[in-house]
């Protein structure tokens, strides 16, 4: 063999054998885990990780025709479905008035697996009035000033509770007029009230919708909580549809985020 061929096969073989070390020693890159997070914010991913659950109900014994609010937190959860609710958000309120003692089935699904979480909600059924009243009168509370009070007296002491963007926690003021609001409540048994939810005008209808239906329910938790029935309140969400100020401001912004108390007539 001459010199030339000699050379020419031991260059063939250094280069083979390069490219056996490079593609041994090559090394996988790692999966980048991080997502997105809160507002943007970089997160771990929920990949592989299983979710949880819980679903409460206040309260959970409730006269016929009066209404439940359920709240549910999930963590790690991709979707969330409620039997006879259908599909939900991952975290929620929501208000529904059962006929009769119901099981709440709730089932999240997410990337690590599927987890469920129940709550029941005993009804309890009217019984017929007795006979005892052998005037024949029915005690008309709703005329009784006492158990009225007055507007004012209501506007003074039942004052809306505020919330932070995009949020329908409790602050602790909200949590000190919501405790006002409930000792003048249980004063005056015979007054009804609507709870209505607000929002600031950012974001989608639709979304806005939800967040001031879960406003709504959180201020009217905290009433029951501290012995309003819930029979005596009614809760509706009018989102950003209703604006008690204009301007494109944190200052206005904070006067629309809101739960807010009015007599219901």
């Amino acid at each position: 063999m001459t010199a030339p061929s000699q050379a020419l096969k031991l260059t063939a073989s250094a280069a083979l054998l390069s490219l056996l070390l490079a593609g041994g020693c090559h090394k996988k890159q790692p999966t980048n885990t991080a997502g997105s997070g809160v507002d943007g914010a970089p997160g771990l991913t929920s990949d592989g990780v299983a979710p949880t659950a819980t679903l409460t109900a206040d309260p959970l014994t409730i006269e016929q025709g009066a209404s439940v609010v359920l709240n549910w937190r999930t963590t790690n959860a991709t979707s969330v479905t409620i039997d006879g609710l259908g599909t939900l958000p991952v975290n929620g309120t929501q208000t529904v008035s059962p006929a009769n003692s119901t099981n709440f089935h709730l089932v999240a699904k997410g990337d690590g697996g599927t987890v469920e979480s129940n709550v029941r909600v005993t009804v309890l059924v009217a019984q017929p009035p007795t006979t005892g009243n052998t005037t024949g009168q029915v005690a008309d509370t709703d005329t009784n000033g006492a158990a009225m009070g007055s507007a004012a007296e209501f506007a003074a002491n039942v004052q809306d509770v505020f919330y932070d963007y995009d949020s329908f926690d409790l602050r602790p003021d909200a949590v000190t007029a919501a405790a006002n609001a409930a000792r003048y409540l249980n004063a005056h048994p015979a007054i009804r009230v609507l709870v209505a939810g607000y929002c600031d005008d950012r974001g989608s209808a639709e979304y806005n919708i939800t967040l001031g239906e879960n406003r709504a329910n959180a201020a009217k938790t905290a009433l029951v909580n501290a012995g309003v029935s819930a029979s005596r309140l009614r809760v509706v969400s009018y989102g950003k549809e209703r604006q008690f100020c204009t301007e494109d401001n944190e200052s206005c912004w904070q006067e629309n985020r809101r739960a807010q108390f009015t007599l219901d007539r």
